[in-house]
């Protein structure tokens, strides 16, 4: 990987594997960093551009420095003798709320979810439906800290309806279907994924990776 003989997608896959991580385990799923922080502009993100960049030197749960000091005063004033103190009251990477949640689209995930709720799909407002909303939520809201999986990177039928779920309609009226793509992904989820692809495998996401890499798997976790 040093070399640029290997690509930081498969080098991710690679130490998700060696930490015993694996696509056949919900609860032992690979994680997989967010890498933009724009889902809401109309043009495709300058991967030049560091301010279109998460910092990966930082947790989710550290990008917000206003969430943040809500998490340390959590943290600080918790008291509790048969719970330690804790920061985030969530994870990054969980059986139902990640692996199951952005993949609710596809098989056998979708059943597995279905099995979670007592034979149907989550209420609709709480389902993936947008990927702006959901980046929104994963750095503003108290209890979502969320990480990305491999689908992400490498798979658009994630983000598609192709098997014609009914997922019912939210509160604002609005149906869920395919996944609200950001505007510079221009309807197209292959498009999506491929400039995230291309955003993971940038020279920035590269020099900022080892970073992320002891944050999940390392010495800073």
């Amino acid at each position: 990987w040093k070399d640029g003989k290997l690509t930081n997608f498969d080098y991710l896959m690679y130490i998700n594997v060696l930490a015993g991580r694996s696509m056949n385990d919900i609860t032992q799923y690979p994680i997989f960093p967010w890498i933009l922080c724009d889902y809401t502009s109309e043009t495709v993100p300058d991967l030049n551009d560091r301010k279109n960049f998460r910092d990966l030197t930082k947790p989710m749960g550290a990008l917000n420095e206003e969430r943040l000091k809500d998490f340390m005063e959590r943290y600080e004033s918790f008291v509790d003798e048969s719970i330690p103190a804790f920061m985030y009251g969530s994870h990054y990477s969980t059986a139902a709320g990640v692996v199951l949640h952005y993949n609710v689209r596809l098989h056998p995930f979708a059943s597995l979810h279905r099995q979670l709720q007592g034979g149907h799909f989550d209420v609709s407002d709480r389902l993936f439906s947008s990927v702006a909303r959901t980046f929104e939520m994963c750095t503003s809201a108290l209890s979502e800290v969320k990480e990305l999986t491999p689908e992400w990177y490498s798979n658009p039928a994630f983000l598609k309806n192709t098997n014609g779920f009914n997922f019912g309609t939210m509160q604002d009226g609005e149906k869920v279907g395919d996944v609200l793509l950001p505007p510079w992904a221009g309807g197209s989820a292959e498009r999506f994924v491929e400039i995230n692809r291309a955003a993971l495998e940038s020279d920035i996401a590269t020099e900022m990776l080892p970073s992320w890499i002891d944050l999940i798997f390392g010495y800073k976790q």
